[in-house]
């Protein structure tokens, strides 16, 4: 059996899932001294071509990676003053001229959990081959994929090992997600992050060992609901995004789930709410996008039978997971940080959530698809020559 620090226990269908959930607060603080002891290195790498105006810094991956470019994306374009996009390997190599079709100095960072899935390995090689001058920052949890032994001795490369323990060996991306994305807004963000990797660790901490939380999760789960919708904006988008991917990918496609801004959901998105849904919602800690993240919500509890409508959010000082509401889930301590960092721990409920509603359909979360529809590493990806 596996445990949680919570209450709940598992068998070894899920163990490797429960484990790289349980252990991401102790792996970001991992993360923020191996940033620390990389910071010379990385500077050397960075400050050069963050001097210069014209650069472009595109954030690439494929899946969970390309939604920790999405998290990221808004943050660092206000920190870095300069145009940041978050562009899927997944489209990049479908349409690389297209994508890269300003040909301008380019810093690519790309996201991997392998290194070793066909489409990170190709962005990097058709970016070389599309643009004049590229950059490369590897962020990758696989110190033996093949991005990491390509880039490691080029002199336009800088390779950021994540801890070994990130390289999940459950099928979803759990703690590789988190660790990914706070490494860049670590490397790329500078000081203004200093101590906040140590303040999301004891948040995620409450969230984790917290049996008031593993009760709720489950009666929500217990609800059965047949669709889960989570709802944020500016960098919580991205999060309700992967969130909505985590429950697909563990519950094997059974439950429907979608990610969407709280705005762009009544753009049609809308249309999948049933007397039967749940609907997260990440409550920005910004108060003018906070007010649009509040409308939704109060407009779906009275579309919506009671319990229906959840909120995650940061609270004040003082407050924690023993305040615990069934529809007001908290992240304690984190009322100032941006949201770019709360997505971080908030991220870890939905990681709950998905994980709670596979067991409940009597799934193997570390591996949702004993037949191999669907693959950990993707597979069966054919790439073309792109003819200059």
């Amino acid at each position: 059996m596996t445990t949680l620090p919570g209450a709940l226990s598992v068998g070894d269908g899920a163990a490797h899932t429960v484990r790289e959930i349980a252990q991401q607060p102790a792996l970001w603080r991992e993360v923020d001294r191996a940033v620390t002891a990389s910071r010379a290195s990385l500077d050397a790498f960075l400050r050069p071509l963050m001097a210069r105006g014209d650069l472009r810094v595109v954030l690439t991956g494929a899946g969970t990676s390309a939604f920790a470019g999405q998290v990221l994306q808004p943050a660092l374009t206000r920190r870095l003053g300069r145009r940041v996009d978050a562009v899927p390997t997944t489209d990049l190599v479908a349409d690389p001229r297209g994508f890269l079709a300003e040909d301008l100095p380019t810093l690519l960072v790309s996201f991997a959990r392998s290194g070793d899935s066909p489409e990170s390995v190709a962005a990097t090689a058709l970016a070389d081959q599309v643009l004049s001058e590229v950059h490369h920052l590897v962020i990758t949890c696989n110190e033996r994929g093949r991005l990491a032994r390509d880039h490691g001795e080029r002199p336009e490369s800088h390779v950021l090992l994540m801890p070994a323990a990130s390289n999940d060996r459950g099928f979803a991306m759990t703690s590789s997600f988190t660790c990914m994305t706070l490494a860049a807004l670590l490397a790329l963000g500078g000081d203004a992050y200093d101590g906040v990797a140590e303040r999301l660790a004891r948040a995620a901490e409450s969230v984790i060992e917290a049996d008031a939380v593993d009760r709720t999760v489950g009666a929500l789960v217990d609800r059965e609901p047949g669709r889960i919708i989570f709802l944020g904006s500016g960098p919580l988008k991205g999060l309700a995004e992967e969130s909505a991917l985590k429950v697909l990918e563990l519950t094997g496609g059974t439950l429907t789930a979608v990610g969407e801004s709280s705005l762009g959901f009544r753009h049609g998105p809308k249309a999948v709410l049933d007397e039967h849904s749940v609907v997260i919602v990440y409550l920005s800690n910004d108060a003018y996008t906070r007010r649009y993240d509040q409308d939704i919500v109060a407009e779906l509890r009275g579309d919506l039978p009671a319990g229906s409508v959840v909120t995650v959010s940061a609270d004040g000082p003082g407050t924690g997971t023993d305040s615990l509401a069934t529809d007001g889930w908290p992240l304690p301590g984190l009322h100032d940080v941006e949201d770019v960092a709360l997505a971080l721990p908030a991220v870890v409920y939905a990681q709950l959530i998905a994980l709670r509603a596979s067991l409940h359909q009597g799934l193997r979360p570390d591996n949702p698809f004993p037949s191999g529809e669907v693959n950990r590493v993707v597979q069966g990806v054919t790439l073309h020559s792109l003819q200059n």
